[in-house]
């Protein structure tokens, strides 16, 4: 059932949301060569924590990060680890969620680490873009397919492809809500947009097929020819007027 928040649980909302963009910017930050994806789950997962909030990742389903780090063909939930170097001209897609006085936000950056290829830029650039194509649709009296459709157009007007089977979401008290938010659909169809309904958009985009496998771990999504994937992501409410970005560093 689609849950309509209040002022009031928009507000708190706002307040995990800005949490998690500065912990999303604090990864960002730290994302040099070097560094292990495991380090950065603790920069990010002190943060969180030193601000009042906690990570709702850790443990959900036997996850064993506070945080998800994918790298280059790593679509999503890379675990946190040690033995994940990044190096210069990887792609890294930070995915932080924090939870704070009871409210979710949900968000995601794919970052250069230092100097990478054109290709690298050009697919950053084109998920970036398909994320705010879909937030522009994201206004009461819009359905749900209309978020979906604008992703999709866009994505595949840079020649590139949505990944299957993963998709955005609703958000509030928990981390995973209805409705479903599809990279991929039909403008006009699926769940009618109303006022307070809060969501997580979030393309998620391989390089050449939509085709992608999921490792021995049971977490780790990777494309399936090895090519590069990009992942960004907000959280938002539909208001009676402009969408809300929820998840910004400050409001």
């Amino acid at each position: 059932m689609i849950q309509i928040k209040n002022q009031a649980e928009l507000k708190g909302m706002m307040k995990a949301g800005e949490l998690a963009a500065q912990a999303l910017a604090l990864a960002g930050k730290h994302a040099v060569p070097g560094i292990s994806t495991w380090e950065l789950d603790k920069i990010v997962d002190d943060f969180v924590r030193s601000h009042g909030g906690h990570s709702p990742c850790k443990g959900y389903g036997g996850f064993p990060g506070h945080n998800c780090f994918s790298i280059n063909d790593n679509l999503i939930h890379g675990i946190p680890s040690k033995k994940k170097i990044l190096k210069e001209g990887d792609i890294l897609s930070c995915d932080i969620v924090a939870e704070l006085n009871g409210f979710m936000g949900d968000n995601t950056k794919t970052f250069a680490v230092g100097e990478v290829s054109e290709e690298a830029k050009r697919i950053i650039k084109y998920t970036e873009e398909a994320l705010y194509k879909g937030i522009e649709q994201a206004v009461a009296g819009n359905r749900i397919g209309d978020i979906s459709h604008a992703i999709e157009t866009h994505v595949k007007s840079g020649g590139y492809a949505c990944a299957e089977k993963f998709i955005g979401h609703g958000i509030g008290h928990e981390m995973h809500e209805d409705p479903e938010v599809p990279n991929e659909g039909k403008a006009g169809h699926g769940p009618r947009l109303m006022p307070g309904m809060t969501i997580a958009i979030e393309p998620m985009v391989n390089s050449h097929s939509s085709k992608v496998n999921i490792l021995n771990d049971k977490w780790t999504v990777v494309t399936t020819d090895g090519s590069l994937s990009c992942h960004f992501e907000h959280t938002v409410a539909i208001t009676n007027g402009e969408p809300m970005i929820l998840t910004l560093e400050s409001h």
